[in-house]
């Protein structure tokens, strides 16, 4: 196979491979990109383990992997671990399954490689559009997931907030009217002011991707290495079968 049409395979795999946006859905907001800053990761982490790890395992990680973000295991026992669970031990949770499906409707999904199966722009969209619904068992509701069975969990962070919608005539069919959401109406403070919300959200959804592929950020330097390896391969083979062919009529 000719070095072009490999590259040209490669790239293809890549694309069909990465997370595809919100088709047909509320549009999602571009993620900033923190996985390489471990002051994020860290602070990711700890959102993690005090929000999500209480219903939400990670069974493909261990806390001692979190080393690879710039923590100690003092600092993770200390400020990670809040059970009897050991530094190498995996991110599990004690929640009965069969009781979780019963309080939420369905076992609420692990968490280890979220990430890679819904994208970053969708998860950092999705913790930001959470507003109070009573007619909800939760009380909650999402733009992103309608209707889904899982509480806001971070809203004393940010505070409740009503989504307002307006009724809008479908064009093509004047019978039919669809809600369209306008905006956001700030119910109660949170804890954090709304910029200071977003970042934290931010460094929670770096902390995902991260976990959804530790070596990520190894395998793209490598990538890069192999890259520059194949085009130097490439110029040096070109040279030689010029040289090789040269004298040949």
């Amino acid at each position: 196979m000719g070095l072009c049409r490999l590259t040209a395979l490669v790239v293809l795999v890549g694309i069909s491979q990465a997370p595809q946006a919100n088709e047909g859905g509320f549009p999602l907001d571009k993620a900033p990109d923190r996985v390489a800053k471990n002051a994020s990761l860290q602070n990711g982490a700890k959102i993690f383990v005090n929000y999500c790890l209480n219903c939400h395992a990670a069974v493909s990680m261990r806390y001692n992997r979190l080393r690879d973000i710039g923590l100690t295991d003092q600092q993770i026992k200390d400020n990670l671990i809040f059970t009897d669970a050991k530094v190498g031990d995996l991110m599990t949770v004690a929640m009965n399954p069969k009781d979780a499906k019963i309080w939420f409707g369905k076992v609420p999904p692990d968490l280890s490689v979220e990430a890679r199966a819904r994208g970053a722009d969708w998860l950092y969209t999705y913790f930001r559009t959470f507003y109070k619904d009573d007619d909800r068992p939760t009380g909650w509701n999402n733009l992103v997931y309608p209707n889904v069975g899982m509480p806001h969990v971070l809203w004393q962070l940010q505070g409740e907030r009503a989504a307002k919608f307006e009724e809008h005539k479908d064009p093509h069919d004047e019978a039919r009217v669809e809600k369209v959401f306008v905006g956001f109406e700030q119910l109660t403070p949170g804890t954090m002011k709304p910029q200071e919300y977003d970042d934290n959200i931010a460094d929670l959804v770096a902390f995902l991707s991260w976990m959804a592929e530790p070596a990520q950020l190894e395998r793209k330097r490598l990538g890069v290495v192999v890259l520059l390896f194949l085009a130097i391969f490439t110029l040096v083979a070109w040279r030689l079968n010029k040289a090789y062919w040269k004298d040949v009529h």
